[in-house]
């Protein structure tokens, strides 16, 4: 359904913002969205207050983050400049679009992928534009009902738009888009579609633009890059090798266990950057299979304990479904024992989201929200414990730290955004590498000097 424009028109806008919620993944396109609002003309607004244009790059993977989507677009439409237009793009657009149309009629625009640069006069055709009308703030909206059928081929492909220079030392570096998994809780192949994986060539021009000491790998499923092209994991690791040539740190984030092989552990560790973002999402042999998911628990720690043996200081991050449909409490102790047993540096846990048109939604013996809540703060409150004694350990040793930005940085234990930082002085100079002395720990943080 398309409605009237907005009385303002989309051509006069002049500058920009872009607010990004979600995954690393939705960051890459946030950026080349931003330099394609810039090639057409527009600059980068100070803040979403003084833009001409709102873009919100939204996340849809769970409940929680629809909902912190819409919570964000309705405040940055109550708080935009007057006359300025907000746009709703990303996962949450693309899945939902003509429901949004009808719950947020003060968006201006909900945009699916490919398509929110219509908001500026591209002249993309899957955009829907929606009339401004003033309505309710601060309610929640359901989205509930069967997400939007699949929208227009897009006038662009977004994975494959350039980008601008990084703006920090580190950049992520997106290999591929879409998923072939069928994981039972995940509704993302709906939405992003079969794997796609980007050519070798392509990525290494795009590392050589970026200009950043540090990239960081992601995909929905990264160990898989190359697979759709019909050379399986093996391509992963000469990406690994040719980007290694290049920086400094290559460090890669989401890897399913079942594709960590010796070629791929080997070729990790040779970049200096021992950090391994393993995506288990339980340990309990029968409810992985629920999840439709590989492994269990031994099989996991075996793994993790060859890499230790291989590289005593290698780091390891993963993250855990809580209250999945059929889980016991012999599955929830089976989890917490192997928290205790694997040590992993860090660790999220999150409870389960029914997703509409997934396996999950459809399974019996659900988990009670507040059983589920139970679990959820003592699998938190162990880890944040093993987590805080594991950065005690690290006190007294020298660490390499690169410098993101005055008196923050990252030894190759951290990956940006999502794990704790090293607190330096302020003197030590961005965009640089530093070996400091770590000197205490706040938690998750680490304080160094040099």
């Amino acid at each position: 359904m398309i409605r009237p424009a907005p009385v303002r028109s989309a051509l006069m806008a002049r500058t920009f913002w872009v607010e990004t919620l979600g995954c690393p993944k939705n960051q890459v396109d946030s950026d080349k969205l931003g330099g394609l609002l810039a090639a057409d003309g527009l600059t980068a607004a100070v803040g979403a207050g003084q833009a001409d244009l709102v873009v919100v790059n939204t996340c849809a993977f769970i409940e929680e983050a629809r909902q912190e989507s819409i919570d964000t677009a309705l405040a940055l439409s109550q708080g935009r400049a007057p006359g300025a237009q907000v746009v709703l793009t990303g996962c949450l657009a693309e899945r939902y679009g003509q429901e949004l149309v009808e719950a947020l009629p003060e968006i201006d625009l909900v945009a699916g992928f490919g398509s929110s640069l219509a908001a500026v006069g591209v002249g993309v055709a899957a955009a829907v534009p929606v009339e401004a009308a003033p309505t309710a703030r601060g309610v929640a909206v359901s989205i509930s009902a069967k997400p939007a059928a699949t929208a227009p081929v897009p006038a662009f492909d977004l994975l494959e738009l350039p980008r601008p220079p990084a703006a920090a030392p580190w950049a992520y570096l997106k290999v591929a888009e879409g998923c072939d998994r069928a994981c039972g809780f995940c509704a993302i192949p709906s939405f992003r579609g079969p794997q796609r994986s980007r050519p070798l060539d392509v990525l290494i021009d795009e590392v050589t633009q970026l200009g950043a000491r540090e990239i960081v790998l992601v995909a929905q499923d990264l160990a898989s890059y190359g697979r759709d092209q019909g050379h399986g994991t093996r391509d992963l690791v000469p990406l690994i090798e040719a980007v290694a040539e290049r920086v400094d740190r290559v460090r890669l984030l989401y890897l399913y266990p079942s594709e960590l092989g010796d070629e791929l552990i080997g070729a990790v560790l040779a970049t200096g950057v021992p950090y391994f973002d393993l995506s288990l999402q339980h340990v309990s042999r029968p409810l992985l299979r629920r999840m439709r998911r590989w492994g269990d628990g031994d099989r996991f720690l075996d793994r993790i304990g060859q890499i230790r043996a291989a590289e005593p200081g290698a780091v390891f991050r993963s993250n855990f479904i809580v209250g999945y449909p059929g889980e016991t409490e012999r599955d929830h102790d089976l989890l917490l024992d192997f928290v205790e047993s694997a040590q992993l540096d860090w660790c999220g846990f999150f409870a389960f989201s029914p997703e509409v048109g997934t396996y999950a939604s459809g399974l019996d013996a659900t988990v009670p929200t507040g059983l589920t809540a139970e679990r959820l703060a003592e699998l938190r409150e162990r880890q944040d414990a093993i987590t805080a004694a594991r950065r005690d350990e690290l006190i007294g040793s020298r660490v390499e730290v690169l410098v993101d930005e005055p008196g923050t940085a990252r030894s190759y234990r951290e990956a940006p955004e999502i794990d704790g930082v090293v607190l330096v002085p302020d003197a030590l100079a961005v965009g640089q590498f530093a070996q400091v002395t770590v000197v205490d720990a706040l938690g998750p943080d680490l304080v160094a000097r040099p």
